[in-house]
């Protein structure tokens, strides 16, 4: 099963006063005199980067510490015993793998049975190193899209330097080589999907007026093999104010299904299918159902509103014969999954004959199996693996019934497994074991609730020694997103074990509101206007801290990127008392501009539009750029981001910062040339991004004894 997902922001984290009034200090676009800094790639901008980066790197780099915590960080992250991460192809697993050798990595394939063995056989598809020498070119790998049935062809994403705007390129898996006059779209943020063989649908810049205000496609065409993409015909299309708009085919056993969607925003869009005649029909589900893909004949929507009989939050399947009825197509409709006061749907994936549904179970990720035994008759069944953490389906394929399973938590090394859903036991096979890569002995989690402002229980966990002593002193960093639907959730990660935790460092992890944590509820609850709320959860769990005595203001640091980039700018401002140090990554800053900025405008679902009389003045009570004034005393802040995201402006960190410089706050920035929204692009550059934070934390946080 294979469905178009848009979360175009990726997740990347506080004492006990109270809230000190919100005021407005707004700064009008006629008045800022930082404009400047949104031309990306402008002389002057650059310059002013790269002068940031000089002083930064010259001050970390001067810290005994940096030595050696980058020599602990290079080992874990070039380790030669690393797991490859794989996905399922028509039976064997596929892997995208960098490492010395392979800065830019390469592409590549193994057996199941080979992956296996200690010494895997890999076979190279691709070497990315090698294409960029031989073209020139600056290419960071962003994924592909094989045909199916027979996945031999496949579509090659290509970014320059990181950006989510790439290249498309076709390239046969056969013959290892992209296909000559094959299917090439030259770089925009760019739809290519599989209609058949010789047939795709595209959305690209096809010039002015053919981009939404988001910056993604507002036009789809067919385009037939051997022809110019001139000659390529209209199918979708939609307003310059939507989202985007794209078509695909949900390629399934029984047969094949043409979708096309015009989304409206981030969160509705409208469905058509269109039959072998071309002739469309509008799907009769509420604009803001989520499409989940084609099984059994049957159509999957996840519900974001309550609708009939069925709580938001639940999966539904509409027979497709049905979907011809208009709106009472909606009576049909049969329930697969319903949420719990703690239980709720992430996503849904099928292999040939099951639905493999992951989960979160009070935060905690679980894998639930669904058998379809005829008409409105679907059998759940829980598929145990691990405890206490996260076991989710990684890959699953329609041409078996296989499918990869992943069990993590803090402070065990994820694990892969192959299991079958066939298998009425649900047994699986242990296929590779991560090694650890810091000494857990001695350390444990723990999950507490801080209660915000409005009363609502906010659940957050704490990994430490056991050991820890509630004196206060301890360094703690805390880590959160709140935004989007996206549940933070358990996982294991080497390099913080090592550096942080390991050195007496304590990590706390939020489940804030905005989350998936619990459901849609969960998420609705802090949208446009009541936005402000996400931030006095950060704060109450930030004052639970440091009222457990687990830390305090001096020893308090916060951490988050993108979204949670928003959230740390957002509290730190509002809250300066209680943290020593901030990481703030590839960040939203500016809320009166960012929907003019890039990919910005689709996120007025979450945010709200600043052109809004009521919502400018909700969005001025927290906007960070807004709000930073020069009387106030502020943590000596850390903001990091690239040149190459054009998701999220780089010109949100630069204006902050180039402001905060002005009114006299000391502070830290690094802006790395390549990257994108993921900060990084190949492991050398994330080397140093890691040190850079361990190294600030440490200086910020820790006590000579950490150290």
């Amino acid at each position: 099963m294979k469905f178009p997902k848009w979360f175009l922001l990726m997740p990347l984290m506080l004492g006990a006063c109270k809230s000190k009034p919100l005021q407005n200090n707004a700064t009008s676009e006629v008045e800022d005199p930082y404009l400047w800094l949104e031309e990306v790639e402008g002389p002057k901008a650059l310059q002013f980067a790269k002068d940031e980066n000089k002083k930064t790197l010259d001050h970390f780099k001067k810290d005994p510490l940096f030595k050696s915590l980058e020599k602990d960080i290079r080992k874990i992250v070039l380790a030669k015993d690393r797991v490859p991460d794989v996905k399922l192809r028509n039976g064997e697993l596929y892997n995208f793998w960098q490492d010395e050798k392979h800065v830019r990595g390469v592409w590549r394939k193994a057996t199941v049975a080979s992956y296996k063995t200690g010494s895997p056989k890999w076979d190279v598809i691709l070497d990315l190193d090698a294409l960029a020498k031989k073209e020139n070119e600056n290419w960071v790998w962003k994924g592909s899209s094989e045909l199916p049935p027979k996945y031999e062809r496949t579509f090659i994403h290509l970014s320059r330097g990181g950006k989510d705007a790439t290249v498309i390129r076709e390239f046969n898996l056969k013959t290892k080589e992209f296909v000559k006059d094959g299917f090439v779209v030259p770089e925009a943020k760019n739809l290519l999907t599989w209609k058949d063989e010789n047939t795709v649908f595209v959305g690209t810049d096809y010039g002015p007026g053919s981009m939404t205000d988001s910056g993604y496609a507002r036009i789809v065409k067919v385009w037939k093999r051997g022809t110019p993409l001139s000659a390529a015909q209209v199918v979708n299309e939609g307003q310059k104010t939507d989202m985007s708009v794209y078509s695909w085919v949900e390629f399934t056993p029984e047969k094949n299904y043409t979708f096309h969607t015009r989304r409206l925003s981030f969160y509705e869009g409208i469905d058509w299918y269109e039959d072998a005649s071309g002739k469309k029909t509008q799907i009769p589900m509420p604009q803001d159902a989520q499409f989940n893909g084609v099984f059994k004949d049957h159509l999957l929507y996840i519900l974001r509103s309550d609708l009939k009989q069925f709580k938001k939050g639940s999966l539904v399947a509409m027979p497709f014969d049905k979907i011809f009825d208009g709106e009472k197509a909606q009576d049909s409709l049969q329930l697969v999954f319903a949420p719990t006061e703690k239980k709720f749907l992430q996503w849904a994936s099928s292999t040939k004959s099951y639905l493999m549904l992951s989960t979160t179970d009070n935060v905690l990720a679980k894998i639930v199996k669904v058998t379809y035994q005829g008409p409105n008759k679907w059998i759940q069944q829980e598929v145990s693996l691990g405890q206490n953490g996260m076991a989710v389906v990684a890959s699953t394929e329609d041409t078996s019934d296989n499918y990869l399973a992943v069990y993590t938590d803090f402070l065990t090394p994820s694990s892969n497994f192959l299991g079958n859903a066939e298998d009425s036991k649900n047994e699986f096979t242990l296929l590779k074991k991560s090694p650890e890569r810091f000494n857990a002995h001695g350390m444990h989690t723990e999950r507490f609730e801080a209660t915000s402002k409005d009363g609502t229980k906010i659940p957050y966990f704490v990994v430490s020694k056991e050991s820890l002593k509630k004196d206060g002193k301890n360094p703690t960093l805390l880590y959160g997103y709140g935004g989007f639907e996206i549940p933070m959730q358990p996982s294991y990660n080497g390099v913080l074990g090592k550096v942080w935790l390991e050195k007496g460092g304590v990590y706390v992890l939020s489940n804030l509101r905005g989350g998936g944590e619990f459901g849609p509820a969960w998420h609705q609850a802090v949208q446009k206007e009541n936005r402000y709320k996400v931030f006095e959860d950060n704060i109450a769990i930030a004052e639970d801290l440091i009222a457990r005595k687990i830390t305090s203001p001096q020893h308090l640091g916060i951490r988050g990127g993108s979204n949670g980039g928003l959230l740390t700018g957002a509290t730190f401002v509002l809250r300066p008392d209680l943290f020593n140090a901030v990481l703030c990554q590839v960040p939203l800053l500016d809320m009166l501009r960012y929907h003019k900025l890039l990919a910005g405008a689709s996120w007025m679902d979450e945010y709200g539009n600043p052109e809004d009389p009521k919502m400018r003045e909700a969005i001025l009570k927290y906007s960070p750029y807004q709000k930073v004034d020069a009387k106030t005393k502020y943590p000596e802040a850390f903001f990091m981001t690239s040149t190459k995201d054009d998701r999220v402006h780089p010109g949100h960190a630069r204006k902050m910062v180039a402001k905060m410089r002005a009114q006299g706050h000391p502070l830290f920035y690094y802006e790395n040339t390549e990257g994108g929204h993921a900060r990084t692009a190949n492991l050398e550059q994330s080397i140093l991004w890691n040190t850079l934070e361990f190294t600030y934390l440490w200086e910020k946080l820790g006590n000579k004894s950490n150290q």
